[in-house]
């Protein structure tokens, strides 16, 4: 069994089996699957989010794996890769509460419970209005650059996210968005891998999401450009150079998924 407490649930759960006391927790349910339930709690007058795994079965993970889709099989994938981002200073959700009990992946129990950052808006609805009221272009160049600067990081810690969409990155509005003064953190990590050097194949498959995910948002050549050069931290020349190959690739995988979405909408 593993088991990390922080206050308040350290405090909180002292005596008591903390598998049991973080079922009890009652809150607003985000998602409720079959293995998984994720919900917001409050604790002391704090948010909080809370993530519980209770093992999906030998069934879904064989479907899983035969489908060539890698099976989520419990909280030990977000708590090393928020414990990784932490280590290379990478914005992200801070870990309060993480357990684990069960060898027999189908069935382990597993949960973790992350701080609540708020107040923020997520970086998809903050560009929702882009293409109709375009941002003040140093406030765009500059949130271009943190969101590079986060994801080269992210890579070069070892870490894929496998759901890097502009949606998981949030901005801090506790104060005024300006150029000059802004705050992002990365979230939603429950399906991240963590190895000590990420494979071409996974950094490529976050690019292509996070590409995708922006198209709609009215970015320019330069813009797109100037991201490269933030997530790369290469001259330019360079990057054109040597990747000529992969960013053939992700314009033609951003448009298959750009298409996929056009014709099937949410049910993706």
């Amino acid at each position: 069994m593993k088991l990390i407490l922080a206050e308040p649930f350290k405090r909180l759960w002292a005596g008591h089996d903390p598998f049991t006391e973080v079922e009890a927790l009652q809150g607003v349910v985000y998602r409720e699957l079959e293995g998984r339930r994720t919900l917001r709690t409050e604790v002391e007058g704090r948010g909080y989010f809370v993530k519980i795994h209770r093992g999906i079965g030998w069934g879904e993970i064989i479907k899983n794996l035969t489908t060539a889709k890698l099976p989520v099989l419990g909280a030990g994938q977000e708590w090393q890769a928020i414990q990784r981002l932490h280590e290379v200073g990478v914005p992200t959700m801070t870990a309060v509460a993480y357990g684990e009990r069960g060898s027999n992946p189908a069935s382990q129990h597993s949960f973790i419970v992350t701080e609540e950052l708020a107040p923020t808006v997520s970086l998809e609805d903050f560009s929702l209005d882009w293409t109709r009221n375009p941002p003040q272009p140093r406030l765009k160049r500059a949130l271009i650059a943190e969101v590079a600067k986060m994801t080269g990081g992210m890579h070069r810690a070892g870490v894929n996210h496998r759901d890097c969409y502009i949606c998981h990155f949030l901005l801090h509005t506790d104060k005024p968005v300006t150029a000059d003064d802004f705050r992002l953190s990365l979230i939603d990590l429950h399906r991240a891998q963590t190895r000590s050097q990420i494979t071409r194949r996974w950094r490529n498959k976050d690019l292509a999401a996070l590409y995708f995910s922006a198209l709609d948002i009215g970015l320019t050549r330069r813009d797109k450009l100037r991201f490269l050069r933030g997530y790369f931290q290469q001259p330019l020349r360079q990057i054109l150079r040597e990747e000529v190959a992969l960013l053939a690739w992700l314009d033609a995988k951003a448009a298959k998924l750009y298409d996929r979405k056009q014709r099937y909408g949410d049910a993706l």
